[in-house]
């Protein structure tokens, strides 16, 4: 004989899966479908990107392109581009991709919103750099026109991300960088970086443990097969050319020259009774600490004393304004200043 008691509780127990699994909004399966759905949209958005970025450089786009920059199959790239072509986003044409006009706008929305936020990131937060891509790769998917409106608006409508990649106005416009590889550029030519490509990441990271960073003036010195050295804010760089073609600079005028040399002293290079008068921050000084500079009053003009040095040799404690602010070295290297007279005694 079934015990009744058993044959409720299992009721309840079918029930409480049932609801858990189908509830709406919150159940299981809806949460699997959206997810599903989520990823197939961000797949969908990445391959619009991709297009976009080989229409750009000038090079085609294929079904293996794409599945090989989304690392998916071939067969998983064939489907994703069928609805793509069903929504009239891209079009075909003897294997080549293209993007049609409503792709094209699909896809620099996408663009804007991720390097909107890459600056909100370097302007306004503490991130490290390195976590600024992945970051925004996140990001770019959810953030909505509005939204993009609304965070460029508040950084000021910037023209350009912090890898020096331009950003999309609304209507879908922009300013590229007009630079060219650092390797093209002749021996003793001035030229100012304007792009450093964050992809791939390894050799991102490479670059930005160099220091370099788009708005730093540079001068080649040498050249060949194996190496590109060259000069940049009082210190000589030297990179393997495939990392150096990830740098995109513009010539300068000759009589910039110069000035590289006379930029180059910083903060740092104070001995201890030594006074500078601060010409300015640099561009790589960002976020939460440019604003703890400036409001702790290193301004253009602010003239600086380096008066002790810790036993271990660093930080070193600077008069500024009448206080005395302990920096550290990295600190101190991101403030270039013309050296004043010393005080006599």
């Amino acid at each position: 004989m079934n015990n009744p008691l058993v044959a409720l509780s299992i009721a309840g127990l079918l029930a409480g899966v049932t609801a858990l699994l189908f509830w709406p909004e919150r159940g299981l399966v809806i949460r699997w479908r959206r997810a599903r759905q989520m990823n197939e949209r961000v797949l969908a958005e990445d391959a619009l990107k991709h297009i976009h970025k080989q229409e750009m450089k000038g090079q085609p786009a294929t079904l293996e392109s794409v599945a090989g920059t989304l690392h998916i199959s071939r067969d998983q790239a064939a489907e994703l581009l069928t609805r793509a072509e069903e929504n009239d986003l891209v079009a075909s044409e003897a294997g080549t991709l293209h993007l049609t006009p409503d792709g094209r706008n699909a896809a620099l929305h996408i663009i804007r919103a991720h390097r909107l936020w890459e600056r909100y990131l370097a302007d306004q937060t503490g991130y490290d750099e390195a976590q600024w891509h992945g970051q925004a790769d996140r990001i770019e998917h959810s953030l909505q026109p509005a939204q993009a409106d609304a965070l460029a608006a508040s950084l000021g409508h910037p023209t350009h991300d912090p890898h020096g990649d331009p950003i999309p106005d609304a209507s879908g416009q922009f300013v590229a960088h007009g630079g060219q590889p650092l390797t093209d550029i002749a021996l003793d030519q001035p030229a100012q970086i304007v792009h450093i490509e964050d992809e791939p990441e390894t050799i991102y990271a490479q670059l930005v443990a160099q220091g370099l960073y788009p708005g730093m003036t540079v001068r080649l010195i040498e050249t060949s097969s194996k190496r590109i050295r060259f000069w940049a804010n009082g210190d000589e760089h030297v990179l393997a050319p495939i990392l150096a073609t990830n740098i995109s600079v513009v010539p300068l005028p000759q009589t910039v020259a110069v000035a590289i040399e006379d930029d180059s002293e910083t903060l740092a290079d104070l001995k201890l009774g030594e006074r500078g008068e601060v010409k300015s921050i640099l561009p790589l000084c960002r976020g939460a600490e440019r604003r703890r500079f400036m409001d702790l009053g290193i301004l253009p003009g602010t003239v600086i004393a380096a008066e002790m040095i810790s036993a271990g040799g660093d930080p070193t404690a600077y008069r500024i304004r009448e206080a005395l602010i302990a920096l550290r070295s990295e600190q101190a290297r991101m403030i270039q200043i013309t050296r004043r007279p010393e005080v006599a005694a």
